[in-house]
């Protein structure tokens, strides 16, 4: 069993920059892929980032590539995504998720979520 608890969000102007930040319960954390999703009002939670339980791997959503970086440690037992350049469009309830195998981009093949966090970005 995992548990997720993510922090680090806010309001921010456009242009702005946030990091969440998710820790996790467990000793098995590291053997873990971890994912980052959103969910914007009235829209389905889409991926955002995904990282390898080594850290080598990671996989970014085409709107966030060159804004976002997903990175973990994993003595602390926590994954983060430091968030720039960021957009009105990059408003939503972002989720940590936690998976016991590869990177995956898919909501469904994640087995672990954490409540969420808000990020509203103001224009």
């Amino acid at each position: 069993q995992v548990q997720l608890v993510e922090s680090g969000g806010g309001l921010v102007q456009a242009g702005g920059s946030l990091r969440l930040s998710c820790a996790a319960s467990g000793r098995t954390f590291s053997t873990y892929a971890m994912g980052w999703f959103r969910q914007a009002p009235g829209k389905q939670r889409e991926f955002v980032a995904a990282i390898s339980w080594s850290g080598i791997r990671t996989s970014y959503a085409d709107s966030v590539k060159g804004r976002f970086t997903i990175s973990r440690d994993n003595a602390k037992n926590t994954v983060y995504l430091q968030m720039n350049s960021l957009k009105p469009e990059d408003t939503a309830v972002y989720y940590c998720a936690a998976r016991n195998g590869r990177v995956a981009v898919n909501r469904e093949e994640y087995d672990y979520w954490g409540q969420g966090t808000q990020v509203t970005v103001s224009s």
